[in-house]
């Protein structure tokens, strides 16, 4: 054991009593000072004893001052610190028992060296308790202490902004999220996108950067990328892109001159806007013709996007969607791409979670060129990144610097890397597992419930609701449900007859409130009071009645 311990003028003396005591012991110990009686401020010798406990240089800790009081205040600030003021042996013994304090704080006026020497002597004595009752109890404390992280700074600086930030807590924690393309990333995620790696710049790669100074910042990045092979078994990997889409123009860009063409989904049939929608880069840039899914089935229909890709001779084929509840066959995208010698590129930026785990088909031994982000289901920061084939290493990386983008986000690459190490983790395949279930089952809730489902189903971790039965717009619908704590979003279904700003539909997914910990009963309730708020979008009654259920139900599942 090694005992770190610390005091200001006013403990010093019995500072220097207690460390010939703990010689004595054979107990070593690290002295953070004060080293005379010149006055000190206390705040700063308990943070220097607390951080190494904190961080795990020391086993425990022992801080004096006058009272005792400010070093245990200052001490207690920080994480996996339980500091106690004793004044006697028995509060010693059973704050060592019972709370599983590892710092001892004294009063240096308040206790005479026999005194203090006595508690000391109880507390180094005296072990946890590792019952039940007490493990529950500091669990607790630990728990509290997480969930309590409050930017202190910023309450000062800008309370304005603070204010954003405790609203949007409040609105997170009470609403169900079920907007299929956000989820609750870890406080570990959290931690690393909001640190110190942020002041870093770092243009270039690993062990090529334009700045000096990356030793740190480049282990992150080879982490980051190394953990992404791993996971999707990759040949190379780039991480830097800010976003999926651009992930995906630098993957057109890597390819095709301006003009070139490519074939990609409709985004009015489940695609996305950087699948050569018109207002959109890509499809002012490029020639891109588009394929849909199956009137009556609604799914893909891959004889047909042959058929199109034979009479278009697209040089670069794209798979993937934001709005499509069905497993796709990569498989077969190959070989039409193989058909007509073109490029294939899938875009799996709402399923890469589902990837990762094998609950959705890997596109990466079929595709040139993969692309996805890490905030959907892989429950990450918001970014995107690109998996291709190691040909291809060398012009992705030069595409996206210096061709689109100037420094990294560090702190967001280390946050990816977090991410990434936690999709490895075998507690992350049954999450996924989870999400795909929910979504089944609340598929099957919202059928109970009269209302029709896109393609009759879903196989992934969303579904498309349509409203036409209901003579309901997707707009209406979003910001009715809004006002009853139900987060949603408008969406096209196939063949809508509505614009993109009005739709005839609703985008329902389930990674958020699956990871809140939901299950299938939880998804029955949540069909329940979304059916009975869209059949009740203009009585503000009623909203307000479904939005109390729904802050019962979320206090029951607390955010990560």
């Amino acid at each position: 054991m090694k005992i770190a311990i610390g005091a200001d003028h006013g403990g010093f003396t019995l500072k220097e009593g207690l460390k010939k005591f703990l010689a004595e012991q054979s107990i070593p110990v690290e002295d953070v000072g004060c080293f005379n009686k010149d006055p000190v401020d206390y705040p700063d010798i308990a943070a220097q004893v607390a951080a190494k406990l904190s961080q795990g240089l020391v086993d425990q800790g022992i801080v004096i001052c006058t009272t005792g009081i400010g070093m245990s205040i200052m001490a207690n600030k920080f994480p996996r610190v339980r500091a106690a003021l004793c004044l006697n042996p028995r509060m010693a013994k059973m704050a060592r028992a019972h709370n599983n304090a590892n710092m001892l704080a004294l009063g240096g006026e308040l206790l005479n060296l026999n005194e203090a020497q006595a508690i000391l002597a109880a507390w180094l004595r005296e072990d946890f308790d590792a019952s039940e009752r007490h493990q529950r109890r500091v669990r607790k404390i630990q728990q509290h202490a997480r969930d309590t992280v409050d930017p202190v700074d910023l309450y000062e600086t800008d309370p304005e902004i603070y204010a954003v930030l405790r609203n949007e807590a409040a609105r997170e924690s009470e609403n169900l999220e079920l907007i299929a393309s956000e989820n609750y990333v870890s406080r570990s995620v959290q931690e690393a996108a909001g640190s110190l790696l942020t002041n870093k710049y770092a243009e270039g790669y690993p062990g090529k950067r334009w700045y000096d100074g990356c030793q740190f910042v480049d282990e992150a990045e080879r982490l980051a990328i190394d953990r992404a092979k791993q996971l999707f078994g990759a040949e190379h990997v780039n991480v830097q892109p800010h976003c999926g889409s651009s992930a995906n123009l630098a993957v057109y860009l890597t390819v095709l001159k301006p003009g070139d063409r490519m074939l990609a989904m409709d985004p009015t049939a489940g695609g996305h806007l950087t699948h050569g929608l018109k207002a959109n880069v890509s499809g002012q840039l490029f020639d891109v013709r588009h394929y849909g899914v199956d009137r009556d089935t609604e799914q893909l229909d891959y004889e047909a996007i042959a058929r199109l890709a034979r009479e278009h001779k697209p040089k670069l084929i794209v798979v993937g969607a934001s709005a499509y509840p069905r497993l796709i066959d990569f498989k077969r995208f190959r070989k039409i791409a193989d058909g007509v010698s073109a490029y294939l590129m899938a875009d799996i930026a709402h399923i890469a979670g589902l990837v990762a785990t094998g609950h959705h088909p890997n596109p990466v031994p079929y595709a040139e060129f993969v692309t996805g982000t890490t905030h959907k289901t892989l429950r990450g920061p918001r970014g995107g990144f690109i998996l291709c084939q190691a040909r291809f290493a060398q012009d992705i990386d030069r595409t996206i610097f210096p061709g689109l983008q100037g420094g990294p986000l560090m702190h967001i690459i280390a946050a990816k890397a977090v991410c990434f190490q936690e999709a490895l983790q075998p507690a992350f395949k049954k999450y996924q597992e989870q999400v795909v279930s929910n979504a089944q089952a609340l598929a099957e809730a919202l059928k109970a419930e009269s209302l029709r489902i896109v393609s009759g189903g879903t196989d992934t971790h969303l579904m498309l609701v349509d409203l036409t039965s209901l003579n309901v717009t997707g707009r209406d619908a979003a910001h009715a449900l809004d006002q009853a704590g139900i987060t949603v979003n408008k969406n096209m279904i196939p063949f809508d007859t509505k614009s993109p700003f009005i739709t005839s539909g609703i985008r329902v997914g389930t990674p958020a409130v699956t990871t809140r910990g939901m299950r299938a009963a939880e998804m029955k309730l949540i069909a329940g009071l979304l059916a009975k708020g869209l059949r009740n979008l203009n009585q503000a009654t009623t909203l307000a009645a479904i939005k109390q259920q729904v802050k019962a139900l979320t206090s029951k599942f607390p955010l990560p």
